[in-house]
């Protein structure tokens, strides 16, 4: 079986941020003139269709939203590294994950760390889940909520 399917059979959830993460690398090496088309035509060539993606698609719009406030954390938190330092898989990933824990009170901050390590694990290089998990590992101790329940 190969990784797109096993990530598939994994859980709906991890598909929609592997498509988030995949959007936000491409966003960030080219960025369309307008988001919604783009997020159109990125999700109508998944074949499970745009639906399917809602959650992604959520994702990816609010980090857009809060990219600035998102980008200055990760570069707060990230001594000694620009942010064009940062591969770019790696990038999409913290940007993923800082907006879950800032913005989704719905996920518990436990699970978005451990799905961005393990996305990281999945998708960048070996040294990457250790760089990952000290950036939010620093924004997980800013959260004032408890670390391993979702809030409604």
């Amino acid at each position: 079986m190969d990784s797109k399917n096993q990530i598939k059979k994994s859980s709906p959830r991890r598909a929609n941020r592997v498509a988030a993460i995949q959007f936000l690398y491409q966003w960030e090496a080219n960025k369309p003139e307008e988001l919604l088309d783009s997020l159109r035509i990125f999700f109508d060539d998944q074949e499970e269709g745009r639906a399917y993606y809602a959650f992604a698609e959520s994702l990816i719009i609010g980090v857009l939203e809060n990219i600035e406030s998102i980008d200055s954390e990760i570069s707060s938190k990230a001594n000694n590294w620009k942010l064009d330092r940062i591969a770019k898989v790696d990038l999409a990933i913290l940007r993923l994950a800082i907006y879950e824990l800032r913005n989704r009170n719905d996920i518990p901050p436990i699970v978005t760390i451990n799905e961005a390590i393990d996305l990281g694990k999945s998708f960048s290089n070996p040294d990457s889940k250790r760089f990952i998990n000290g950036i939010l590992d620093q924004v997980k101790n800013l959260i004032q909520r408890p670390l391993r329940e979702a809030n409604d």
